[in-house]
């Protein structure tokens, strides 16, 4: 069985945290849409039903699972070692960090704070770490160059 030098070693250790970070993130908007949910009905049945409904025309239903199903793309993109896969993980990783924010800081607004801290405990805060993560691995010396 061939051994692995210990620069591959650590370059694959790196690129599965990396993997890692972004996973994080990806439940943890999972968890913030679950909490988002749970808070509307919770809010809902407080007031007996006389709450405002949320619908969606079916033409738009389609984003929804579409923009949270970029998550499980972004892990798996996360998972290729080329230098390609690693920068499009990062401006897709970033740009859905950013969005999702704005998106609970918005519903935050309008909702209530506590969706606002919730949005950004369970996307920004490992987001930056997968962030930072994802432009430590592009930057590090290594050897990227074998799989280009």
């Amino acid at each position: 069985m061939p051994t692995q030098s210990p620069a591959q070693a650590l370059a694959i250790h790196n690129q599965n945290k990396v993997t890692l970070f972004w996973l994080t993130t990806a439940v943890g908007a999972a968890l913030f849409v679950t909490f988002q949910l749970f808070f509307y009905v919770n809010d809902f049945v407080r007031a007996q039903g006389t709450a405002p409904a949320i619908t969606f025309e079916p033409g738009v239903l389609w984003v929804f699972p579409s923009f949270y199903g970029l998550w499980i793309v972004l892990v798996l993109l996360a998972l290729l070692e080329s230098r390609r896969a690693q920068w499009a993980v990062m401006i897709l990783g970033s740009l859905m960090v950013v969005l999702n924010t704005l998106g609970g800081a918005s519903d935050g607004l309008r909702d209530g704070w506590y969706i606002a801290f919730s949005a950004v405990l369970f996307i920004t805060l490992p987001g930056l770490f997968a962030i930072a993560a994802s432009w430590r691995n592009l930057n590090s010396k290594g050897n990227h160059h074998v799989d280009e």
